[in-house]
């Protein structure tokens, strides 16, 4: 297990949260710069509330703190849902002070239920970390689309190289194992149980993925405009997180699944399924399954860029350590990667025991399979069967692609 002091563990995750918060100007507390997300004021609170329930309420049979604000924290919403979306005023909400003492009594209450060392309160403890874990990735989505003067003025070191031509690599027809087994005793989310085996045709995938680059020839005969750059007089203009940047060619292009599939059959091409992704970066020629594209090595920066090593992303073949065995680059970190495989379960699904929502509600054909991970995915995340989903037209996500023949 990578975090064994759990105490630690939340802590650590607890000191990413409040730095996030900290990039937020007072005065942007209240605000939804993504339409139909909750203010960063919900996710103040949610994220300690969570914790609070999953462990202390749900798992240990703990009396309320204030049953109001749980229920106001107590669920996010998904992304476009417009049945769930609430419309709450300022006025709707408590003031800051307010939240700020609900967060600091649901902390000291679920750090003293961590310094137990209950063995029974490992799974419900994982979900409260992994929970955290997403929720930094959501954050930084939302900051991302905060105006400029609403947020911290920072500046990272960014790069732009010439690229190596990104040409197909041929994959065998052989299996591909997705998910895990149910008496797989590590944590996972049910929707990653139980484990699939696939048998996968023969097919070539683009060794890295798609860049600025080649985004900016399809723009030229009429494609879309991806919703991070902008115009500018000598050119195009990339906003990253906290800047604004000459559009770096080769660094890979967050685009929607619907924007990604024109730019496939714009070339002839196509995107990868759930299977052919985890074909190309798990299973070897000589046919085994990886624990992660590389072998079974832990996540380290020269793998990817992943766990908030920077913000941003950065040259599609910055780190070719992290290889898949047919040599397929850039597979997990630098961006999630888009595949057309709809969101659905696994045979012999199970909700989840401390999360039962987590993934049912979204079991509707209208969301998509993304793998691998973002610049600000945590490590904790990196596992093969991690899947993440969006609906196809949800451009905030930090999402790229490659394209399948």
């Amino acid at each position: 297990m990578m975090f064994e002091n759990y105490d630690l563990a939340y802590r650590t995750n607890r000191e990413r949260t409040a730095s996030l918060f900290s990039s937020i100007a007072p005065q942007a507390y209240h605000e939804a710069p993504i339409p139909l997300r909750h203010p960063f004021i919900f996710y103040h609170g949610h994220l300690p509330a969570f914790s609070f329930l999953t462990l202390n309420r749900f798992h240990r049979g703990e009396e309320a703190l204030d049953e109001n604000l749980e229920n106001l924290f107590r669920r996010g919403i998904d992304p476009e849902d417009r049945v769930k979306a609430r419309d709450l005023s300022i006025e709707a909400w408590p003031d800051r002070r307010t939240v700020e003492r609900f967060i600091a009594e649901c902390d000291r209450r679920v750090l003293a239920a961590l310094q137990k060392h209950d063995p029974l309160d490992r799974d419900a403890i994982l979900t409260i970390l992994e929970h955290e874990d997403m929720h930094h990735e959501t954050l930084t989505y939302i900051i991302h689309q905060l105006p400029e003067g609403k947020k911290r003025h920072s500046r990272f070191h960014h790069r732009d190289i010439r690229l190596a031509p990104s040409d197909p690599i041929s994959i065998d027809r052989g299996l591909a194992v997705l998910g895990r087994p149910k008496d797989d005793e590590t944590f996972s989310w049910d929707n990653e149980r139980d484990q699939l085996e696939c048998s996968v045709d023969a097919f070539a995938i683009d060794r890295f993925n798609v860049t600025n680059g080649d985004w900016l020839q399809f723009v030229n005969v009429g494609g879309p405009i991806p919703i991070f750059w902008e115009r500018a007089a000598d050119g195009w203009i990339l906003r990253t997180c906290f800047e604004r940047i000459p559009l770096p060619h080769s660094w890979p292009a967050y685009v929607t699944l619907e924007q990604a599939q024109g730019y496939a059959k714009w070339r002839g091409t196509r995107l990868p399924t759930e299977a052919e992704y985890h074909r190309a970066a798990f299973s070897t020629p000589w046919g085994e399954t990886r624990r992660y594209p590389w072998g079974d090595d832990e996540p380290s920066e020269q793998r990817g860029n992943f766990d908030f090593r920077r913000f941003d992303p950065e040259p599609v073949d910055a780190t070719p350590a992290g290889a898949s065995a047919w040599g397929v680059e850039g597979l997990v970190g630098n961006g999630w990667e888009w595949t057309t495989t709809p969101f659905a379960p696994f045979p012999g699904f199970t909700p989840h025991r401390f999360y039962p929502a987590y993934s049912v509600d979204f079991f509707d054909g209208r969301h998509y399979v993304l793998k691998g991970a973002s610049p600000v995915t945590p490590r904790r995340l990196l596992r093969s069967s991690f899947r993440n989903w969006f609906y196809p037209n949800y451009p905030y996500v930090y999402a790229t692609f490659r394209c399948v023949r």
